[in-house]
């Protein structure tokens, strides 16, 4: 039980830093998922009989796999007063994403009676913890949402705001525009994120670049939505501008690869050969390149292979970077056209 436990815990926090990963990859993610539901099934099959192993585990390692596991179990076992524990350890801790992974993993009707409660709760962690639900499994909460997107609370405000453009939510757009207004940066980038899913992204196109530009967790979300947020030949004009910079380059050449353009290849691999868009050069050609996914020979996490000038550049640094020399080769086969 105890194995089941620290396995179920380590492979859920690897799927989920697989997850946030740039760009992710689909398959590795989906494999490690199996992995996570061997051992979850391990868990249902000792029921109760788990739960010394998992709180000593939590108790150890109070971070967002051990939540992921201790939530999960609770669930599963429908034990309501674990399950408070539980939620008031997170939010002790302002540990989230573990409960909300272990809401997405069950099916929603097993935590349709929580997330009803929670979305109504007092408590802005668990209408948080409700929000991140609804947004695991696409289920729209219909006039709940409607006060939720101006929930006095930030994280959930700006979850609610993630939550209603996935759902395409026209009603909203009002809500939407306004929270552009808004003293928080996080609340700004999802209302412009969920404008851009109403195909309303020229109402935040100054928000979402200044996003982009400022960097942060989620620079390349505003980036992304930015690109969508068009017209293309102004999104061209601003890429040209940032390339000009040594600090908005590398956010540049990572934007390139979200237009789609296979074309630029040859492009991209110059720019894998200059150390400080490396990095963004990789990302732009796995985007617009997945099957080279395959090609392990065309990578190394071992930037000093590139040469004095990559070691110097990222010293002891562990990044994926590509053999220019070895994609150019790859390339010759498999030329887009």
């Amino acid at each position: 039980m105890r194995q089941h436990v620290e396995q179920a815990a380590f492979l859920w926090a690897q799927r989920d830093n697989w997850g946030q990963e740039d760009p992710p990859d689909e398959t590795v993610i989906g494999e490690i998922g199996q992995r996570v539901e061997v051992n979850l099934d391990g868990l249902r099959i000792a029921g109760a009989a788990a739960w010394p192993a998992a709180e000593r585990q939590l108790d150890d390692f109070p971070d967002k796999g051990e939540f992921f596991v201790v939530g999960w179990m609770a669930i599963e076992q429908g034990d309501a007063t674990r399950i408070d524990q539980t939620v008031a350890a997170a939010k002790e801790l302002d540990e989230r994403r573990g409960l909300v992974g272990a809401l997405a993993w069950h099916q929603p009707p097993k935590i349709g009676h929580l997330v009803r409660d929670w979305l109504v709760a007092p408590d802005a962690f668990k209408r948080y913890l409700a929000v991140g639900a609804c947004l695991g499994h696409g289920v729209d909460p219909r006039q709940l949402l409607a006060r939720l997107v101006k929930d006095p609370d930030t994280s959930t405000r700006a979850f609610a705001l993630r939550l209603a453009g996935r759902l395409k939510r026209a009603d909203l757009a009002r809500e939407m525009a306004k929270a552009l207004e808004s003293d928080h940066d996080i609340v700004r980038l999802w209302a412009g994120w969920a404008l851009t899913q109403l195909g309303s992204g020229d109402l935040a196109r100054v928000e979402l670049r200044k996003a982009a530009v400022a960097g942060g967790p989620h620079a390349l979300i505003a980036l992304r939505a930015a690109i969508t947020a068009g017209p293309e030949k102004d999104v061209h004009a601003w890429m040209g501008g940032l390339m000009q910079s040594v600090a908005t380059a590398p956010l540049a050449v990572r934007g390139i690869g979200m237009l789609g353009d296979r074309s630029i290849l040859p492009w991209l691999i110059e720019r894998m050969k200059e150390p400080h868009v490396a990095v963004a050069a990789c990302a732009a050609f796995l985007e617009l390149f997945p099957e080279a996914r395959e090609e392990t020979k065309l990578f190394t996490i071992d930037p000093t292979e590139l040469g004095k000038e990559f070691a110097k550049h990222f010293e002891e640094d562990v990044v994926r970077v590509a053999l220019q020399d070895r994609v150019e080769e790859w390339r010759d086969p498999n030329r887009a056209t």
